[in-house]
């Protein structure tokens, strides 16, 4: 069993690590939102993929150990969590100390990728609304206003003025 908790520690590590550099990441991503800066943006996003890549690795790992542990303990897997863990290893102080740790310190670190992904997130939502302003000014500004004339029946022709902004003729 001790080799088991070793092994989970390990990986629960590991995860940590790479969440560490997918944070890293995100905070160069809101540098780069800011400065519009694609070339970069598009690096990032393959860095981030293959820095997923390893996290769903490393889950997999994980979630053998949960298993391993599961069949030793004589316990369902699916019920096997670190919480539950740390309920089982009640009577192993020095066991349970440092798997708390390494919980409580990964914890901290999603909740930090949490925020900063959600700031990202804001300044793409903000940036999508800023493109999408400058498209409906730029059509604005290529179609001329509608003239306030109408026909027998009352209703709008709907004439447009001239493509100009002026009328040159004198």
């Amino acid at each position: 069993m001790a080799s088991l908790m070793d092994s989970l520690l390990d990986v629960l590590k590991e995860e940590e690590k790479e969440y560490h550099v997918l944070i890293d990441l995100a905070w160069e991503k809101k540098d780069v939102l800011i400065r519009a800066d694609i070339d970069r943006l598009s690096k990032i996003t393959e860095e981030e993929q293959a820095i997923t890549g390893v996290l769903h690795s490393l889950e997999g790992k994980r979630r053998g150990v949960i298993s391993d542990m599961a069949v030793v303990l004589r316990r369902d897997k699916a019920e096997l969590t670190v919480d539950k863990m740390l309920e089982i290893l009640s009577k192993q102080p020095e066991e349970q100390k440092k798997l708390r740790e390494v919980r409580d310190s990964l914890r901290s670190t999603l909740d930090e990728m949490n925020r900063v992904n959600s700031q990202n997130q804001m300044l793409l939502k903000q940036a999508m609304e800023m493109v999408e302003f400058d498209l409906t000014l730029f059509r604005s500004l290529r179609q001329a206003p509608e003239t306030a004339n109408y026909n027998r029946q009352a209703n709008n022709t709907g004439d447009l003025l001239g493509r100009s902004g002026f009328d040159a003729k004198q």
